[in-house]
């Protein structure tokens, strides 16, 4: 008897995986015994330039899960304004790509040296004021990205070094209030809450712990369309957000905090340096669906 095809292994149902170039000869590869991701996500700018063998593996990936394109130069809360060939170019990856979501960071990197000035990028991921005003100016440009994209996006918390001393509003009242009036969602970054509570408390694990999930319980739930989980480097006096490593036990812990009051969202592993093996990658997705089914599963957003 002829033995039949082999079965195609189960995909995950909520947890995805960050698909880096240097992965995609393996991940392109017909699949192999373990489930693969639910989805994969890419770095939205890779992929703005005309044709070549990116945009072709890009068009491969899309064929086989859907494409989350996350994007980190929109500088939505720049009060420069955005700037239009960027848009254009997201906009003409959109089209090509239809992705199951969009998203950037609630930051600033557009800025002119002197008033009226040529407007400069600073190719970095700087945090906004929490203030009426820095919420105006973010409420504004997430709009006009959704008008020009036809769809709601999602803005990602960030892991900030400074704060500004002018900061009057709550940080999760300032993504409630963003979401309610800009019709946009959350990109909830959990290791980015770890990490900000971590250096806010000198290191000590169990009050950042605590912090996050306060966070967490003052936002909205109905606002958070993805999660995302990473390792960060606690080697020095700040922990710092490099997504250089598995994620960490505080993490998961906030995550399964974020489950029992979320339920189940599509569930991001990051790792962008000293990147692993293909399978290193699948295990964490399939670490993060195990605490999804575990913690919220039986929530009614499930």
């Amino acid at each position: 008897m002829t033995a039949g095809p082999a079965a195609t292994p189960a995909r995950l149902r909520h947890s995805g995986v960050g698909l880096r170039h240097a992965h995609h000869a393996q991940a392109l590869a017909p699949p192999g015994p373990q489930p693969g991701p639910a989805f994969v996500e890419v770095h939205a700018e890779n992929f703005f330039g005309d044709g070549g063998a990116a945009l072709q593996d890009l068009d491969a990936a899309r064929a086989i899960w859907p494409v989350s394109l996350h994007g980190v130069g929109l500088a939505l809360g720049s009060a420069a304004g955005l700037d239009a060939w960027h848009l254009d170019r997201l906009a003409r990856l959109v089209q090509r790509i239809d992705p199951v979501r969009v998203s950037d960071h609630a930051c600033f990197g557009r800025a002119a040296s002197v008033p009226g000035g040529p407007v400069h990028h600073a190719c970095d991921l700087l945090p906004v004021a929490f203030t009426p005003a820095s919420l105006a100016i973010l409420v504004s440009q997430v709009q006009q990205v959704q008008d020009r994209l036809r769809r709601p996006i999602l803005v990602e918390n960030l892991a900030a070094y400074i704060r500004w001393a002018d900061n009057t509003l709550d940080e999760p009242a300032f993504f409630n209030a963003l979401a309610q009036r800009s019709g946009c969602g959350l990109l909830l970054d959990v290791n980015n809450l770890v990490v900000n509570a971590r250096n806010d408390h000198s290191g000590n694990l169990a009050q950042a712990v605590a912090d996050a999930c306060g966070w967490i319980d003052r936002l909205d739930p109905a606002c958070v369309g993805e999660i995302h989980l990473a390792g960060h480097d606690a080697s020095g006096p700040l922990a710092i957000d490099d997504h250089g490593s598995p994620v960490g036990p505080a993490a998961w812990q906030v995550f399964a905090h974020a489950m029992r009051r979320l339920g189940p969202r599509p569930t991001l592993i990051e790792w962008d340096l000293a990147l692993p093996p293909w399978p290193v990658l699948l295990e964490e997705a399939a670490r993060a669906e195990a605490v999804i089914l575990a913690h919220g599963a039986a929530h009614p957003h499930g």
